[in-house]
């Protein structure tokens, strides 16, 4: 009777270390279908995680942006989740130019094109998500440049989401952004030698057929292709 209990105890320890073992493993990639996430989500894999990419629609006039993120998941051989978060357009019109045709797109940043707390939505969801398929970390794409100028892509924001995120549910889930003191040009070199499909990529805040080319995140884009010395597969209207 003593052995029959210690075999039990011993398969009960041998189990609860399979799971911590998994959910050190598993992660959830926030995947816009930009080249920041993406470079992250192979990041990702490379450093041995298994991959679940998330991305959101939220109302935007790229829509292409979930179509590239399909793909680049495909490519990496990761599930994906598209989540429809389209009716928040109702919140966004007559704030954001990347929801409202009627606001004009800058070729530098502006105030309009700010998503309110975009991030902290996409977080949000991305923490019940971990949560239902027992992943222990989060990561998305703030980088270095992004900082200055984004509230939701700074350290000191997502470190607190993460706080919240583990008293919400009771888990010690990690919330990382393995890029942030890193700039979009160096992040670019670091994609490059991961052998990310950046021609599959979307930045453009339209939804055309080729880049815009004159959109802050197509100057962005371009702006850090040619910082790093790393030839841009893009093709642009200008």
């Amino acid at each position: 009777m003593l052995d029959w209990c210690l075999r039990i105890q011993t398969n009960r320890k041998k189990i609860q270390n399979v799971v911590k073992m998994t959910e050190k493993n598993k992660c959830i990639v926030v995947l816009s279908g930009g080249p920041d996430s993406t470079v992250v989500a192979y990041w990702a894999k490379k450093q041995g995680y298994g991959i679940n990419c998330i991305s959101f629609k939220y109302g935007q006039i790229a829509e292409k942006e979930t179509k590239q993120a399909a793909l680049i998941a495909k490519k990496l051989n990761a599930p994906i989740k598209v989540i429809d978060l389209s009716s928040l357009k109702e919140i966004f019109i007559g704030v954001t130019s990347l929801c409202d045709r009627n606001i004009a797109l800058t070729s530098a940043f502006s105030q309009p094109i700010l998503v309110p707390f975009r991030n902290a939505i996409f977080l949000s969801i991305a923490v019940s998500y971990a949560t239902a398929i027992g992943a222990g970390k989060i990561f998305y794409g703030a980088h270095g440049s992004d900082a200055k100028f984004y509230p939701d892509c700074r350290e000191e924001f997502y470190k607190s989401f993460e706080k919240t995120a583990q008293l919400g549910t009771e888990r010690k889930l990690q919330i990382e952004a393995p890029f942030i003191n890193v700039q979009k040009s160096e992040l670019i070199r670091i994609g490059a030698a991961l052998s990310v499909p950046f021609q599959l990529t979307w930045s453009c805040y339209l939804d055309q057929e080729k880049h815009c080319g004159k959109c802050e995140s197509c100057m962005n884009r371009k702006n850090a292709f040619k910082e790093a010395n790393i030839i841009d597969p893009t093709e642009y209207i200008e």
